[in-house]
């Protein structure tokens, strides 16, 4: 395990402290331009912004802690929306400006939407002309599923059998086998976890493995990784050319973790929706994605914090075809505060950044997906370098107590070291067939904006 004493951040190369200067630069900006520009309104000019970025969450019924769909209720917040948005840890999608920067489902707000909200608040945050309200956001209750906008309802729904989470007590985990309700193999196109509205803010994580009939044995035995919930999670979308397998009459073995919060949750269900391709599917898509746990421990390792200290591990992985990183994902409890994943190419020496989240929070564990023509690709030699960082100071917002050792393990009070990615395993062939592919979608957007230019 590689370890040294870190502050926030310092990369594996100098991107994470590059991301936070960057910020704050970026911070620094935004409250210089506060005095500039057009009179800005809450009618005209923030309520949009909030309809578009907050209310999914900041509204009755949700799970964001007061509602902010109304001028009289976004009121008393105004200083500390200010405050987060120029932070940017609201909305919740931690993700730096350095590495790719194409992804799917992007909740982070523009410069300019900051710099809105920011010189809205310094002008004394007016409510403006009510006639120039957009009219009211419409959403649904909180039984819609992430990505039903885009593909509808699941085509299957495979639930845990039902658990009580009491008040108050230890972490407690629910392990229930149940059957996945599939008659016949198919590719996932999407999967997506959702706690109940009462039982998320106690669903810390909710994993889930296939199981397969071993003919041998006649016993059920775990195949792979199905799935990885963790708070705040939205899901994982599987591209077109890649097949994530869901086989026929196969089992499904829940791994839940709940953390009690002080009021009972009777009977609770996760539920999990999946989405699948049509049955030709995987005839058509060559090529096998799966989602793994990525340790950032070498064999053997261990991960141990001191009171008011900081840590760094980091983990290498190659891999014996080329590959397609469609999705990553840092996972941590309170002490971790960053991840990176980069690329280190031994022929040439050079690592190039792929993802940077250097304001890491366990409240939202966020899979960031790219899209389909950014995916980083790794040619066969290559090397998957992932570096997380953790804070046990004073320091470290997130943190319950600094003066406590912590070392890796399960629990909440525990810290874990790991990221989950999502690959879609190629060949030379295939590899290569992408490249040209999106040289050739490259070649022909440039032609485009010289032709718009002339």
């Amino acid at each position: 395990m590689a370890r040294t004493r870190v502050g926030r951040m310092q990369s594996a190369g100098v991107g994470a402290v590059a991301a936070l200067a960057f910020l704050g630069l970026g911070q620094q900006a935004a409250a210089q331009s506060a005095s500039n520009g057009p009179a800005v309104t809450f009618a005209k000019d923030v309520a949009p912004i909030l309809q578009k970025n907050c209310q999914e969450c900041h509204r009755p019924g949700s799970v964001g802690p007061m509602s902010l769909v109304t001028f009289q209720e976004v009121r008393p917040w105004v200083r500390a929306i200010r405050q987060r948005v120029m932070d940017r840890e609201m909305p919740p999608y931690r993700y730096d400006t350095i590495g790719i920067q194409h992804l799917k489902n992007d909740l982070r707000l523009k410069d300019v939407q900051i710099d809105t909200i920011v010189r809205w608040v310094d002008s004394g945050a007016p409510q403006g002309n009510p006639a120039d309200m957009p009219p009211p956001a419409q959403f649904p209750d909180g039984t819609k599923w992430s990505y039903e906008d885009e593909f509808g309802k699941p085509d299957l729904v495979i639930k845990t059998k039902p658990y009580t989470v009491p008040a108050r007590g230890q972490d407690r985990w629910w392990r229930p086998i149940v059957p996945a309700g599939l008659a016949e193999d198919r590719c996932i196109k999407a999967i997506a976890v959702k706690p109940s509205l009462k039982g998320r803010p106690a669903a810390h994580h909710a994993n889930s493995d296939l199981m397969g009939l071993d003919e041998k044995t006649g016993q059920y035995a775990v195949v792979e990784r199905l799935s990885e919930y963790a708070s705040g999670k939205a899901g994982e979308v599987v591209p077109a050319s890649g097949c994530r397998t869901l086989p026929a009459n196969s089992m499904v073995k829940w791994d839940v973790h709940y953390w009690p919060y002080g009021e009972e949750v009777k009977d609770d269900q996760v539920e999990m929706g999946v989405w699948l391709y049509p049955p030709d599917h995987k005839q058509k898509a060559k090529y096998k994605q799966d989602l793994k746990l990525y340790s950032l421990l070498m064999k053997g390792g261990e991960l141990e914090i001191a009171p008011h200290g900081t840590a760094m591990t980091q983990g290498f992985h190659s891999f014996k075809t080329p590959v397609r990183i469609d999705s990553f994902q840092p996972h941590g409890h309170s002490r971790m505060v960053g991840m990176t994943a980069e690329i280190f190419y031994p022929e040439t020496g050079k690592l190039e950044m792929i993802s940077s989240v250097s304001n890491w929070t366990n409240q939202w564990h966020t899979s960031h997906v790219y899209e389909d023509d950014y995916a980083p690709l790794i040619p066969k030699g290559a090397v998957l370098v992932v570096t997380g960082y953790y804070d046990n100071t004073v320091k470290n917002k997130g943190n319950p107590d600094p003066d406590q050792w912590v070392g890796g393990g399960s629990r909440t009070a525990d810290e874990m070291s790991h990221a989950w990615i999502a690959v879609t395993h190629l060949d030379d062939e295939g590899y290569a067939q992408i490249v040209a592919d999106r040289e050739a979608k490259a070649k022909a957007r440039s032609t485009t904006t010289q032709q718009q230019q002339q």
